[in-house]
């Protein structure tokens, strides 16, 4: 299966989208014709259900988005949207990350700040809550409909308090998330994720990556633990299985093929590392994950 990875800039829908970092639509079948099959972007994709429901499936998980509820979809993340109800009403906002201006919204938002950006892709807020991001909305819509140079401005001011206010309800649901965004604990963290993200074909222990931190294992565990509540072995292992399912269901790559080029030594080896890891074969995974993305 052959992967789409829609851009931004090739959204146009009127002339001045070229110029514009960001796009809204009414959320409804005329502007989800093109989400209907799996695929990524390389761009941040907003959804707000205002009214109905409609199922966003991301990666290996399904979310069921009804009144009250927002997904953000963050670059490169797999997804597709499905069934979706007679009476759906809402807004979808699509933005390049060049609106993020402060480090804040650059580290809150950073696909490797794990706990925080799985809660993002479904967060139910509070009527409240609601009521209070659709004026925020309308701004942003009001200025896509009539942009100008000052009002392109506002609109990246608007879209960053929707954003902050998000994040602060997200925190507020799961006060465990809420951690020193700025400290340098934090930026190693980052980095050993970055660094796992380039290296996890060929380097698969913890002992390389505090090597290459200039910090302890211990240190780095101690790390991933508070930043995402898991160790550091489970964290590259955790990056190898996502880019396993990945292949199995939008590949037409062999079991022996994606063993080879995830860097391990056989099929056999694969086999042992999914079992391990899943207590279930490739194959099963493979039809596991299938049912997921044809349901």
């Amino acid at each position: 299966m052959s992967l789409k990875r829609l851009e931004i800039k090739k959204n146009i829908r009127k002339t001045d989208d070229k110029n514009l970092s960001f796009r809204v639509f009414d959320l409804g079948m005329a502007s989800i014709e093109d989400y209907l099959k799996p695929h990524k972007k390389d761009h941040f994709f907003i959804i707000i259900v205002e009214s109905g429901n409609i199922k966003v499936h991301i990666e290996d998980q399904v979310y069921l988005l009804k009144s009250g509820k927002i997904s953000i979809i963050f670059p490169d993340q797999i997804h597709f949207l499905s069934n979706m109800s007679t009476d759906l009403a809402g807004k979808i906002i699509l933005f390049e990350e060049v609106l993020f201006c402060s480090d804040i919204l650059k580290n809150e938002l950073s696909p490797y700040n794990v706990n925080l950006s799985v809660h993002l892709n479904c967060t139910a807020l509070s009527s409240v809550e609601f009521e209070k991001v659709l004026p925020i909305i309308k701004n942003i819509e009001d200025i896509y409909n009539d942009p100008s140079l000052v009002k392109k401005e506002q609109a990246r001011f608007y879209i960053k308090i929707f954003l902050l206010g998000l994040i602060e309800s997200v925190h507020g649901q799961h006060p465990v998330l809420h951690q020193d965004t700025q400290g340098p604990d934090q930026n190693t963290y980052i980095a050993f994720k970055k660094l796992l993200n380039r290296q996890y074909k060929s380097e698969r222990t913890v002992q390389y990556y505090a090597l290459e931190l200039a910090i302890s294992s211990k240190k780095l565990n101690a790390l991933n633990k508070r930043y995402s509540g898991e160790t550091a072995i489970n964290a590259i292992h955790n990056r190898i299985l996502t880019e396993i399912k990945r292949k199995l269901l939008f590949s037409d790559l062999s079991h022996k093929e994606i063993a080879f080029d995830l860097g391990f030594s056989s099929p056999s080896a694969l086999n042992k590392f999914v079992k391990a890891k899943l207590k279930e074969t490739p194959t099963d995974l493979q039809n596991e994950l299938a049912q997921i993305y044809t349901a």
